[in-house]
């Protein structure tokens, strides 16, 4: 078993440290900084949603990114992304009317500036380009350029083709048409999200402090973070790539963790204020504690976050550069500029006590009623420890089942709710088009062949057993391609196993397979082959970050297990509700019936960063009881009955903040939002409360066990809350938190060291 840490010889903190003295020696000019440092962040970071981008689900180094980029260049014809849905209303897209002025548009069209390889059904007669009903057909071209060029370039030339034209109406579709509505929708839910979350989060830590003063530091931190991430992210786009979807996740993250470090410094300065501390000496004693946890929980977050880095899908690394700026603008505005505002606050921090209002007419509840009821329960849970271990397990096993059946797929138009117009034309290519729209493979043939090599390629081709027919080939210089048609659905196990059967069928020349089944099955392989090394990253700083923090070798370990078992719940959801379709017409989206191939990534590394900095709060307050006392089952108990309710309050408004963002109609938005919400409360509310105090009962004090070279690793570089006071038997009478220093009324021997503090009743 580690040893007791030994008290401090320089006292247990009645000096302030040198990191103390700096962050409060001028808090005015901090905060003075701050502001200005604010403003120049909100200037520096406008316009950064126009400079991001909606794609990057895709591997850049793969060879259907290679495909599609030599067909983009060789044969601009065979990529469209501008669709025009013409509607003859009732009539036929053969009629003489309705040909004139198709012919007209596409005419207009080829004039444009920025669009190539216009074509259309009047022109090819293709049946693929026209509705099977007779009412409808399409003309095809491509915009170039990059995102934000095609983008640009859709928006000047939109209005001008969308409506009414004589005798038909047009619709604009294609993937460049997506992706702007893709971005727009995203843009107006993130604003709409702020306005439901910052409300609601402002009334429930009113709620949670009491005083309205306390209850907005929070919230400002939260507004910090975030505008200092969102400049970050307009410079990180000047040397690469950032998806318009880390947008959520920094407003999701910056007012989540902001909120979840505030909470805990704020809650342990007042506690301070109510020994009769002095300002400065509370807020030193914070730093030194809470402060402490707060900076390795904000660790384990910007690891979990950054295991994304390993991934080559720009979707998946913007979040990271995303999260990883958040957590530590989050953490240091928390331990900074946070510390300068309790000095200049001192007592009024506990101002507008607006839960009086409430209280009239009625006793309030007593200090430390909430904490008596964490103590019951996790003395319930400790006493039928086995059976609260097994239970629990098998119950977060069972909600995690469903995911045994998930089916991976691409992100397409169904991503946008119902009424969006590009996700309205691509459903009606879908449903009234003949053959597998948007479904097909291309083959890119290069080095030069014969016509006699080309033809007896494609009879090859032909004579697979998934393909439904070939096209082709068409020839330019010593390049041709193929267009080979599935015969299942684009991206179903038979189309993804006819990739890798034409990328193994030999031929006179080199060829690259691209298509919509081709894309996942490269993005499946890239995430396959890097996400143990993103495990491994996680795992391995994890374990060595809690084992610094706790000096155990068995605690770490446990901590990975259940953050892990955690998640079970988010995962099995996730492929219920968004693969299978339920409560689709509750949530208001489309299920294509699949899972995008990064979201379960993303959604592992964002909840268990989150998981973990539950876990920190919980196994900190634990490891400080424990070297207090050397009791074992005594600091479970007092750890959870310590944090439990905080940790419970961080949970729900950090889970209001997620469900605001799930409120999106971008679907994939949606379940990263309802997901992570999902993940955190079960982590808060039953992991936490259920599993981790069951499991360290039936562990014992082989909890705290460590080899010696690693035990003296610890005491020596090891950091823990708390001041690192020897352990004491209480005595009879009144006696002294440990901690904070409130005074322990009658407190005996037997007694826990518990309920009655003398602090202020107003307090977390």
């Amino acid at each position: 078993m580690t040893e007791v840490n030994k008290p401090s010889e320089a006292g247990s903190g009645a000096r302030p440290g040198g990191w103390t003295r700096f962050v409060t020696a001028r808090p005015r000019l901090s905060l003075l900084l701050a502001l200005v440092i604010t403003a120049l962040a909100v200037l520096a970071g406008s316009g950064v949603a126009d400079r991001l981008g909606s794609g990057g689900w895709e591997d850049p180094a793969a060879e259907s990114t290679y495909a599609t980029k030599a067909l983009e260049r060789e044969f601009p014809d065979s990529q469209p992304n501008l669709l025009l849905l013409v509607d003859a209303r009732g009539g036929s897209v053969d009629g003489p009317a309705v040909a004139a002025e198709a012919k007209a548009l596409v005419t207009r069209l080829s004039g444009e500036k920025g669009v190539i390889g216009v074509g259309s059904y009047w022109q090819s007669r293709s049946p693929s380009l026209r509705a099977e009903d007779g009412h409808e057909a399409l003309i095809a071209a491509r915009i170039t350029g990059d995102e934000k060029t095609a983008a640009d370039t859709l928006d000047r030339i939109a209005p001008h083709y969308r409506g009414t034209h004589g005798p038909v109406t047009v619709k604009v579709g294609g993937m460049v048409a997506v992706r702007s509505d893709m971005q727009t929708t995203i843009k107006e839910d993130l604003a709409r999200a702020e306005l439901i979350a910052l409300p609601i989060t402002l009334v429930l830590l009113v709620m949670v402090f009491g005083s309205a003063i306390a209850a907005l530091l929070p919230l400002g931190i939260g507004i910090v973070a975030i505008l200092g991430t969102n400049a970050v992210l307009r410079g990180i786009t000047s040397f690469t790539d950032v998806s318009v979807f880390a947008m959520n996740l920094t407003t999701a993250l910056g007012l989540g963790l902001a909120i979840d470090y505030a909470l805990f410094i704020v809650r342990r300065f007042r506690e301070e204020l109510a020994t009769g501390a002095d300002p400065l000496t509370a807020v030193g004693t914070t730093l030194r504690t809470a402060g402490r946890t707060v900076l390795f929980s904000a660790l384990t977050v910007a690891v979990s976050l950054a295991a994304m880095l390993v991934f080559p899908q720009y979707f998946l690394r913007s979040f990271a550069y995303a999260g990883i700026a958040v957590v530590l603008l989050a953490a240091g505005a928390a331990l900074v500029l946070l510390p300068a505002a309790l000095i200049l606050l001192g007592d009024r921090v506990n101002a507008l006590d607006l839960r009086r209002l409430f209280r009239r007419g009625r006793e309030a509840r007593p200090s430390g009623a909430e904490g008596t009821a964490w103590a019951r329960a996790a003395t319930l849970v400790m006493r039928r420890a086995p059976l609260f271990a097994v239970a629990t397990t098998a119950f977060l096993i069972v909600l995690g089942l469903p995911f045994l059946g998930v089916k991976f797929g691409t992100a397409d138009d169904r991503q946008l709710p119902a009424g969006a117009e590009s996700h309205v034309v691509q459903q009606h290519i879908r449903d009234d088009f003949p053959g597998n729209p948007g479904g097909d493979l291309e083959v890119l043939a290069e080095g030069g062949a014969t016509q006699a090599q080309y033809t007896a390629y494609k009879e090859r081709v032909a004579a697979l057993p998934e393909v439904a027919g070939v096209a082709g080939p068409l020839v330019k210089g010593d390049a041709a391609y193929f267009t080979v048609q599935p015969e299942g659905e684009s991206v179903d196990v038979g189309a993804q196993r006819l990739v890798g059967e034409l990328r193994a069928l030999n031929a006179p020349f080199d060829t690259k397979v691209t298509g919509t089944a081709a894309v996942l099955v490269d993005s499946k392989h890239a995430i396959g082959e890097r996400l143990p090394w993103a495990a491994a990253i996680i795992a391995v700083v994890t374990l060595l970050l809690v084992f610094l923090l706790t000096g155990s070798v068995l605690i770490p370990v446990q901590a990975v297990v259940l953050n892990a078992l955690s998640l079970t719940a988010m995962f099995g959801a996730v492929v219920w509700v968004f693969q299978d379709g339920h409560l689709s017409n509750l949530l208001g989206f489309t299920s294509p019936g699949s899972i995008e191939t990064t979201l379960p990534v993303l959604m592992f590394c964002v909840a268990f960063g989150l998981s973990m900095d539950y876990g920190v709060f919980l196994l900190s307050r634990i490891k400080e009881e424990y070297d207090r006392t050397g009791d074992h089952e005594r600091a479970v108990r007092l750890g959870l009955q310590r944090t439990g309710g905080l940790i419970t309050a961080a949970a729900v408004i950090l889970a209001v903040v997620m469900v605001a963002i799930g409120t999106s109609r971008v679907t994939n938005t949606k379940m990263l939002g309802l997901g992570i919400a999902l993940a955190v409360l079960m982590d808060a509310m039953v992991v936490r409360s259920l599993l981790v105090p069951a499991i360290m009962r039936l562990t014992g004090k082989a909890t705290w066990w460590a080899p010696a070279p690693l035990r003296r690793f610890h005491d020596r570089f090891g950091l823990s809350e708390g001041e690192h006071q020897a352990p004491e038997a209480p005595q009879r009478g009144a006696g002294l938190h440990s901690t904070c220093g409130c005074r322990r009324v009658g407190a005996t021997s037997h007694d826990e060291p518990e309920l009655a503090l003398q602090q202020d009743p107003r307090g977390v």
